[in-house]
C-alpha cells in the first residue's frame, strides 16, 4: 500500500485566483500514457475571471484523466494522476477480472487515501478537499485511452462487489446495466439526491428531478449517465432506441430537450457568469451617475499621425485609445478625490495614491478588464507598451487573475463598434467609468464657421457615494480638455 502511495501521485485542481472555487477544463495537453516533468503545462482551465495553463509540480507519466474537457471541477478535486515509477511495473492490471473485485480498488484508490496537496506554489486547495469520491466515466469520453477506461472499470468493480465482466461503454441514453440484486432505486423520502455541481446544472436543463433518477454511482451518486437516461425515458415511449437522438418520428420535439420552441440554451459559466454576477452588484449596490460631453478631437486625431512618425516612437502602438487613456490619468491627477473606493463594512472612504487604469476588453469568452498597475507613473511610451502587452495578452485568453485585480477605474471603447456612445456600469469596487464614442467626421462651429471636425461623444459614470456631481464634472470636463488641445494639455498638465 505504501508504495503505492509513493508511486502514484495525483494533482488537485488549484485555486489559480483568489479565493475561487470552480474551474472549468478547457484543454488537456497530456493524454494518458505521456511522460510528464515538473513544472510542465498539462491543461488550459477557465476561471471566472481567466484562461490559465496549469503546470504539473512532478515528473512522471500520466496514469489517468479524471475529467473530459468541458467540465467545471471544484478547487481540491483530483484532475490527474501520475506514475512516478513508470519503471515498476504495471500501473494496474489491464482487463480486471470479476473473480479478483477486491484487488482493483486498492491500486486504483491508494492515491486518493494517502492526504496530499498537490497544489501550485501561491496557490490554495483546502484541507478537506484530500479525499475524493470514486467517479463513474462520463458521457463522451474520448476513444483511444484503454488505461483511462480500464482504470475507471476498476473503480466500478471495487464499488459493486460481484460487478460484471464486461467493459463500460459510456452511453448516455440507456441506464448501465447492473446484478438484479443490487439494482439501485431513485432517491426517496426527504434526502437530497447526491450529485456534483455539474451534473446538478444538466438535469436543471433538461428539466429533470433528480429525486427520480437511479443513481448508477458509486455511494448512491447521481452521474450524468443516469441523467441523460432519465430524460430519455421521459422523452421517449418505454421500447425507445439507444440513443435518445433516434426518438420516433412521431415525437422528433422531446427528442431534443434543450433545443425546443425556437430556443437555444446555453450554460452560463466561466466570465460570462463572474461579469454578469458582478454587473448586477454593482448596478444594484453603487448609485451610479453618467455625464456626457460631446467635443472636437480634430487635434487629437493630427497628433495621433504625428506621433506614428516619430523616430523616438517606433515598434509603439499609437492610436486613439492611447491619448484619451493619458488625458483620463492627466485628469485623475487634477482630481485625485475621483481615485477612490467605498469601504461598507468599515463605512470608510478608501483614497488611493495610485491609479491601476483598466480597460475593457471583449474576448470570445466574455468581457474582461484587465488594468494596467501604477498607469498614472507611466510615461507615454511605457502607457503604449503596457497597452499592447494587455490588448494582446487578452485576445490570446491569457489574461492572468492578477491582472484583473485591483483596478480603481476603467475605459470602455465603445466607439470601436460604431456607437456614439453609452452608459456604462462600474467595474465592482471602482470609483469611475469612461465610456469612448466612435470618432466621426461632423459639421461643427471651428473659429466662428462650420467646418468638418472629428467630433467624438464620452459618457463618464461614477459612484455617487463617493463623487459628486462637481467632482465627476470637472474630470470629465479635464478630459475633454486634454483631447481638444492635447499638444498644450499633455505639456502644462504632464
Amino acid at each position: 500500500m505504501s508504495n503505492t502511495a509513493q508511486r502514484f501521485r495525483e494533482f488537485k485542481m488549484p485555486d489559480v485566483g483568489e479565493g475561487l472555487t470552480e474551474a472549468e477544463i478547457l484543454k488537456w495537453y497530456v493524454q494518458v500514457g505521456d511522460t510528464v516533468t515538473d513544472g510542465q503545462p498539462v491543461c488550459e482551465v477557465e476561471t471566472a475571471k481567466a484562461a490559465v495553463e496549469l503546470p504539473i509540480p512532478f515528473d512522471g507519466v500520466v496514469h489517468e484523466l479524471r475529467f473530459e474537457e468541458g467540465v467545471t471541477v471544484d478547487v481540491g478535486t483530483t484532475i490527474i494522476s501520475v506514475d512516478t515509477q513508470p519503471g515498476a511495473g504495471p500501473a494496474e492490471p489491464a482487463a480486471p477480472a470479476a473473480a479478483e473485485p477486491a484487488a482493483t480498488p486498492e491500486a486504483d484508490e491508494e492515491p486518493a487515501q494517502q492526504g496530499r496537496q498537490a497544489v501550485l506554489v501561491g496557490y490554495g486547495a483546502a484541507p478537506s478537499s484530500t479525499k475524493r469520491r470514486p467517479r463513474k466515466p462520463q458521457p463522451g469520453q474520448a476513444a483511444g485511452q484503454p488505461s483511462v477506461a480500464a482504470a475507471l472499470q476498476a473503480e466500478l468493480n471495487g464499488h459493486a462487489g460481484a460487478a460484471p465482466a464486461a467493459p463500460v461503454v459510456p452511453a448516455p441514453a440507456a441506464a448501465p446495466a447492473a446484478p438484479a440484486a443490487t439494482v439501485p432505486q431513485p432517491a426517496t423520502g426527504g434526502a437530497r439526491p447526491l450529485a456534483k455541481p455539474p451534473v446538478r446544472k444538466l438535469a436543471k436543463d433538461l428539466g429533470i428531478d433528480l429525486a427520480t433518477v437511479t443513481p448508477t454511482g458509486a455511494d448512491g451518486i447521481i452521474t450524468r449517465a443516469d441523467v441523460h437516461a432519465a430524460a430519455s425515458a421521459t422523452a421517449a415511449p418505454a421500447a425507445q432506441p439507444a440513443e435518445p437522438t433516434a426518438a420516433p418520428a412521431a415525437a422528433p420535439a422531446e427528442a431534443e430537450p434543450v433545443v425546443a420552441g425556437g430556443e437555444r440554451r446555453v450554460p452560463i459559466k466561466g466570465v460570462r457568469k463572474a461579469t454578469a454576477q458582478a454587473m448586477v452588484s454593482s448596478a444594484f449596490t453603487a448609485p451610479h451617475v453618467t455625464e456626457f460631453i460631446t467635443l472636437d478631437v480634430t487635434r487629437t486625431m493630427k497628433l495621433v499621425q504625428e506621433l506614428k512618425q516619430d523616430p523616438e516612437l517606433a515598434g509603439l502602438r499609437i492610436n486613439p485609445l492611447l491619448l484619451v487613456a493619458k488625458a483620463f490619468l492627466l485628469a485623475i491627477k487634477r482630481n485625485p478625490e475621483v481615485n477612490a473606493a467605498w469601504d461598507e463594512a468599515n463605512q470608510e472612504i478608501v483614497h488611493k495614491d495610485y491609479v491601476n487604469l483598466g480597460i475593457a476588453a471583449a474576448t470570445p469568452r466574455g468581457l474582461i478588464v484587465p488594468n494596467i498597475k501604477d498607469a498614472g507613473r507611466k510615461t507615454l511610451p511605457e502607457l503604449s507598451t503596457a497597452l499592447a502587452d494587455l490588448v494582446s495578452t487578452a485576445r490570446e485568453g491569457k489574461t492572468t487573475p492578477a491582472a484583473m485585480s485591483g483596478g480603481t477605474v476603467t475605459i470602455t471603447n465603445v466607439g470601436v463598434f460604431g456607437v456614439d456612445t453609452g452608459t456604462p456600469i462600474l467595474n465592482p469596487g471602482e470609483s469611475a467609468i469612461l465610456a469612448v464614442g466612435a470618432i466621426k467626421l461632423q459639421p461643427w462651429v471651428h473659429k466662428g464657421k462650420v467646418k468638418p471636425r472629428q467630433v467624438t461623444t464620452l459618457a463618464l459614470s461614477f459612484d455617487h457615494r463617493l463623487v459628486d456631481g462637481e467632482l465627476g464634472s470637472k474630470v470629465l470636463a479635464d478630459v475633454a480638455a486634454v483631447l481638444e488641445d492635447p499638444g498644450k494639455r499633455l505639456i502644462t498638465w504632464g
